[in-house]
């Protein structure tokens, strides 16, 4: 006959740490990062709290682990062989749409700088600027100016995340900063007038790729 112990043991070896983080990742989707507690995840997983920790030490652990998930997803789905900007491209848009799929992605990345998922991302574009002929000493600044202004991205989508709530309509939203910025002095903000109307429209994953050009093109013409 089994004992309490063995059967543990053949708890602990059933859930792994794999099956703890695509646990988190769902109910990370769904409600968002306060409701992530080890707690809810056992119920999730029909087991006690104590098998998780087996696994994983605490919340921040998970979180950073969950987020290495994600990213590692986009960098596996970028397509080999293509063109070094064309995979830069790839690798940025991943993560803007991985973002946009999983907006608590944002904080996490925002929160701290050197975790494995900005490894990941720093590896995958600084192997690109390296095929691209970037010149060493180049390489770093580059690099890093592509990846600053993703995790800009980051940084934006998760003050968004906290401001806004999850079920409020963009265009509606949009729409109602553009109406005060129809508002401003024109002689102090004539060129956030100019551009107020096209707020509510604009297209975010565009506007994003278009930065990502124009730091290429600057990049361009250092090699």
């Amino acid at each position: 006959m089994a004992t309490d112990s063995q059967r543990g043991e053949r708890r602990t070896d059933a859930l792994s740490k794999d099956r703890i983080v695509a646990a988190a990742i769902e109910i990370l989707d769904a409600d968002g990062e306060s409701a992530l507690t080890f707690r809810t995840l056992a119920a999730r997983l029909s087991t006690g709290p104590g098998a998780i920790y087996w696994h994983v030490a605490n919340k921040n652990e998970l979180l950073a682990a969950a987020t290495n998930d994600i990213i590692a997803a986009v960098m596996s789905d970028v397509a080999l062989g293509a063109e070094p900007q064309e995979e830069i491209r790839a690798i940025a848009l991943g993560i803007f749409d991985a973002i946009d799929a999983h907006p608590w992605v944002g904080t996490q990345l925002s929160r701290e700088p050197w975790q494995p998922a900005i490894l990941q991302i720093f590896e995958g574009i600084g192997g690109e600027l390296q095929a691209l002929g970037v010149p060493e000493p180049a390489e770093f600044n580059a690099a890093s100016a592509l990846v600053n202004y993703i995790l800009g991205l980051a940084g934006q989508y998760a003050a968004g995340a906290r401001l806004i709530p999850r079920t409020t309509d963009r265009t509606t939203f949009l729409s109602t900063v553009a109406a005060q910025w129809a508002r401003l002095d024109p002689a102090e903000y004539p060129f956030v007038l100019r551009f107020a109307a096209q707020l509510p429209d604009h297209d975010d994953r565009e506007q994003f790729l278009a930065g990502i050009d124009l730091i290429l093109a600057g990049i361009d013409t250092i090699h």
